[in-house]
């Protein structure tokens, strides 16, 4: 819940949060090399746009436009004491009235061990408590572990999209899932 006279923050740089296993930091080209085995991975990469990336270039091009300045902020998920990334969350102000659209995305070798959410709940607390209202997500209809994550954090189906996305899988439908402040506070997860 968005307290009285408090304004969402304006994305921009994003501060380094820290959890009991986890350090997110900005995210910066230079992660390019940890990244790359990651963004290449066919599978992995299956419900992004753009497929996945063949080069360490192509990633470098890739994460310079993830990390550019603007309406985005994104965290590198680093663990504590190894300052290699394994993924990121990505937060991009919506419409400017603190409505937050998160992505996010996990290394392989760092999957069903609770790190990305671990990793998203500090971001959607870190979100919150710059006075944002809402958090949504847009997951391919396929993706069930992004799905899932996303029902565990207590985010609900909104809507379903027909044909939203052009990707090099062609035409993808999406799910819409949404998070309000005060659903996350009853929860208990602020």
């Amino acid at each position: 819940m968005r307290q009285p006279g408090r304004r969402p923050r304006r994305a921009g740089v994003s501060p380094v949060l820290k959890t009991r296993r986890l350090r997110l930091r900005p995210l910066v080209e230079g992660d390019a090399t940890a990244l790359h085995p990651m963004l290449a991975d066919a599978e992995l990469m299956a419900y992004s746009a753009d497929g996945p990336l063949g080069s360490v270039d192509d990633v470098r091009i890739y994460l310079a436009e993830e990390a550019a300045p603007g309406n985005q902020r994104t965290w590198a998920i680093t663990r504590t004491g190894d300052d290699r990334a394994i993924g990121w969350v990505s937060g991009s102000e919506a419409d400017g009235a603190g409505v937050t659209e998160i992505g996010f995305i996990l290394a392989r070798e760092a999957w069903g061990r609770g790190i990305a959410r671990e990793a998203v709940s500090a971001v959607i607390d870190r979100l919150f408590a710059e006075g944002g209202s809402r958090v949504f997500a847009d997951a391919d209809t396929e993706n069930t572990a992004s799905i899932l994550l996303l029902e565990r954090l207590g985010f609900r189906r909104e809507r379903l999209l027909r044909d939203e996305w052009e990707t090099h899988l062609g035409l993808r439908d999406s799910l819409i899932f949404g998070l309000c402040a005060d659903s996350w506070q009853a929860a208990g997860r602020a």
